[in-house]
C-alpha cells in the first residue's frame, strides 16, 4: 500500500529526503511543510523537476503551533522532521495524537531522550518514533552496527565523520553546512561514549588525533557531542569501547576551543552596557553569518573502525565512505548523506518494519540492511577486513 510522507522543514536536508522518498519509496505523495510556504513550494518544485513527477506538493505549517501542525500530521502516514533539534519532542507529542509515525534528524542526545520518554504513549497509539536518523548521529552508527553484527565479540568501535569544503579557506577551513546553533551544540557540552564497558562522558574538542584520509590527506579528528546518540546505552553490554569523533582540517579544533574556553558559548545571561544578552546567542548571530559567507562545494568523509574476534580469531573491519556534491542534482554531500539516510529509515517505519513505540535508532534496522540501501543511492562504500 502506497504511503503519504510529510517533510517538516523544507530546507537542505528535507529537500534531499523528499527526493529520495520519491525515487525509492514509491509514495502516494510527499508533502513539503514549512512555516515559509514559498520555501516549501520551491523545494517541492525542485523535487518534481529532478524526478520528473508531480508527487511532491507544498503546504504551510508552523511546527510550534499545534493548531497548524496537527492537521498537517493527520494528512500523512509518516513524517520526517528536519527542523531544529529542540523542536522534535514537542512535534512527537502531536504526532502521537495525530497517529502519524515520525522520524527526526536529532542532533542532541538529551533532547532525543525526551522523545524516547514518549514510548508508552506511542505504543498505546500504535505510532512509531525514531529520533536521531541523520548523518551523525544516524548513518555513522550504522557503520558501528555493521561491525558489531560482523563479529562474534566486538572490543572497539571508533566512528569518524566530517563534512568539509572542497577548497578550504583559512583560518577555520570549514564550510557551514547546517545551522550555526547545531554546530555549536556539537562542539559544546559532553560526548557520550563507552569506555571499558561502561557508559561515560568526555569533554568536546578534546582527544585530538591525526587521521589520514586517502582523498584528503592528513586530517584531525576530535571529540564532539551527539554523534553516538543512544548507541552507548544500548551497546554497553556488547562492546567494550564505542566512540565518535568529527573530522576537520588540522588546527580547527584548537581555534574553536578558544571560543568555548573563553565563555563565548555560555548560556547564562551577562550584562553588556545595561542590556542582558546570552553569549551563545550573540556568538551564533555574529559568527554564523560570517562563516556562512564562505560558499564552496562540499565533500564528506565517514569512517568506522571495529576490532574484535570472529571464529576465535582477531578481526579488524574498516568502512570508508567518501562523497562529494552531486553536479547532476546539485545536492551537497551533507544533503545526500543526511537526507538520504533519514529517508531510508522513514520508509522502514512507514512500511511497518519497525515496531510501535519510541525506538532507539540503533534498534530500528540492522547496519547491514542500511548499508545495502545506501549503496542503491550510488554512495561509495569501501569495506576492508584484516
Amino acid at each position: 500500500m502506497q504511503k503519504t510522507y510529510g517533510i517538516l522543514g523544507s530546507g537542505m536536508q528535507g529537500t534531499a529526503a523528499a527526493y529520495d522518498l520519491v525515487q525509492f519509496a514509491n509514495p502516494l505523495a510527499v508533502v513539503m511543510g514549512d512555516v515559509d510556504l514559498a520555501q516549501a513550494q520551491s523545494a517541492a518544485d525542485r523535487v518534481n523537476r529532478l524526478t520528473g513527477s508531480t508527487l511532491c506538493t507544498a503546504q504551510r505549517v508552523d511546527a510550534m503551533d499545534e493548531a497548524s501542525l496537527k492537521p498537517f500530521l493527520e494528512g500523512v502516514d509518516a513524517i520526517l522532521s528536519c527542523v531544529p533539534y529542540w523542536m522534535h519532542p514537542q512535534i512527537a507529542k502531536v504526532a502521537i495524537e495525530a497517529k502519524a509515525d515520525m522520524v527526526d534528524l536529532g542532533g542532541n542526545t538529551e533532547v532525543t531522550m525526551q522523545t524516547l520518554a514518549l514510548d508508552e504513549q506511542a505504543k498505546a497509539a500504535e505510532v512509531t518514533l525514531v529520533p536521531d536518523a541523520g548523518l551523525a548521529p544516524g548513518l555513522v552508527n550504522n557503520l558501528g552496527l555493521y561491525m558489531v553484527e560482523s563479529m562474534d565479540k566486538c572490543d572497539s568501535v571508533k566512528l569518524y565523520c566530517g563534512v568539509l569544503p572542497q577548497n578550504p579557506k583559512p583560518p577555520f577551513n570549514y564550510k557551514l553546512t547546517f545551522n550555526m546553533e547545531g554546530l555549536v551544540t556539537e562542539y559544546d557540552y559532553s560526548a557520550v561514549v563507552v569506555r571499558d564497558g561502561q557508559v561515560a562522558t568526555v569533554p568536546t574538542l578534546t582527544e585530538v588525533e591525526p587521521l589520514e584520509v586517502r582523498q584528503l590527506g592528513q586530517m584531525e579528528a576530535f571529540v564532539t557531542s551527539g554523534g553516538t546518540s543512544t548507541a552507548p546505552h544500548t551497546l554497553a553490554g556488547t562492546v567494550t569501547n564505542y566512540e565518535y569523533k568529527t573530522i576537520r582540517f588540522p588546527g580547527h579544533a584548537a581555534l574553536m576551543k578558544i571560543f568555548k574556553d573563553f565563555g563565548f558559548w555560555n548560556e547564562a545571561e551577562v550584562d553588556v552596557k545595561g542590556t542582558k544578552v546570552v553569549p551563545k546567542d550573540v556568538f551564533n548571530a555574529v559568527f554564523g553569518p560570517k562563516l556562512a559567507e564562505f560558499v564552496d562545494e562540499d565533500q564528506c568523509a565517514v569512517r568506522g573502525v571495529g576490532v574484535g574476534t570472529r571464529d576465535g580469531k582477531p578481526v579488524r573491519i574498516q568502512i570508508d565512505i567518501f562523497d562529494k556534491q552531486d553536479p547532476v542534482t546539485g545536492f551537497t554531500s551533507m544533503e545526500r548523506l543526511t537526507g538520504f539516510s533519514a529517508a531510508i529509515v522513514t520508509r522502514e517505519v512507514a512500511e511497518g518494519r519497525v515496531g510501535p513505540g519510541a525506538v532507539r535508532y540503533e534498534n530500528a534496522m540492522t547496519g547491514k540492511a542500511f548499508l545495502e540501501e545506501l549503496k542503491k543511492r550510488g554512495v561509495s562504500i569501501e569495506i576492508q577486513e584484516g
